[in-house]
């Protein structure tokens, strides 16, 4: 990589001014979540966090992993092997819609620490774990844009655009982690997502499903406000 773990934000701001990169990043990633066409073109990198998500549960859970699918809909699939009920099946049901929002904070404590080449390393391992376990056409495709411009950012481009890249990032995955959960609430209102993550931990648990979408809600707005204290702490300093 172009950078090295001694390079820090502090010296990429000598020549911005405090609080910019942040303020203005976090802008332009509530700007993208909050549109339409950009939202969609952009959801399929919260899909792919969101379908990892899937995957790293299954293995901690000891479940088999067989494949992740993306799809051009920025819909996705993780299919894993062991036992059909228990705490170990709601665990990975569950990792899904938080997933982006916790990669988002993880890589918010990160900057805090001013680590900006180990955000792109994480993401790099991340984005390796799903091309390995993609079997569908367009996911490999999405995989692949996605290492291409991560692999640029982190060997081609200067440090200063490095740090915007990174604080961009972790912005979208802390604000894009919300909305789908909010989506998945008005489709399920509308009984166009009755075999959802929360209706599968619905008959998994024996709870509502509404109530596992609440908590997935109270998880992606906990990550965001976390994250973007950690992010605007510089700021307000």
């Amino acid at each position: 990589m172009s950078s090295s773990p001694a390079e820090t934000v502090s010296d990429i701001a000598q020549s911005t001014p405090p609080g910019t990169i942040t303020l203005v990043t976090g802008g332009l990633a509530l700007l993208v979540v909050l549109s339409g066409r950009p939202w969609r073109i952009a959801r399929n990198l919260i899909t792919l966090v969101h379908e990892a998500g899937h995957a790293l549960a299954a293995v901690l859970v000891g479940r088999r992993l067989q494949g992740i699918k993306l799809h051009s809909d920025t819909s996705g699939v993780t299919v894993s092997r062991g036992k059909p009920e228990g705490p170990g099946m709601a665990f990975t049901a569950l990792a899904g819609y938080p997933a982006a929002a916790v990669l988002g904070l993880v890589f918010a404590g990160l900057l805090s620490s001013d680590l900006i080449t180990v955000v792109l390393i994480v993401m790099a391992l991340m984005l390796l774990g799903v091309l390995v376990m993609v079997r569908n056409t367009y996911g490999v495709f999405a995989v692949v844009i996605s290492s291409v411009v991560l692999g640029l950012v982190a060997l081609v481009a200067p440090s200063w655009f490095q740090a915007i890249f990174v604080y961009l990032l972790t912005w979208f995955l802390l604000f894009g982690g919300v909305r789908p959960v909010v989506e998945l609430q008005i489709k399920r209102r509308r009984g166009s997502a009755r075999d959802s993550d929360a209706d599968q931990l619905g008959r998994l648990t024996g709870m509502p499903a509404v109530l596992w979408v609440l908590v997935m809600a109270v998880l992606t707005v906990s990550c965001l406000f976390a994250g973007g204290l950690w992010l605007l702490e510089p700021t307000v300093a």
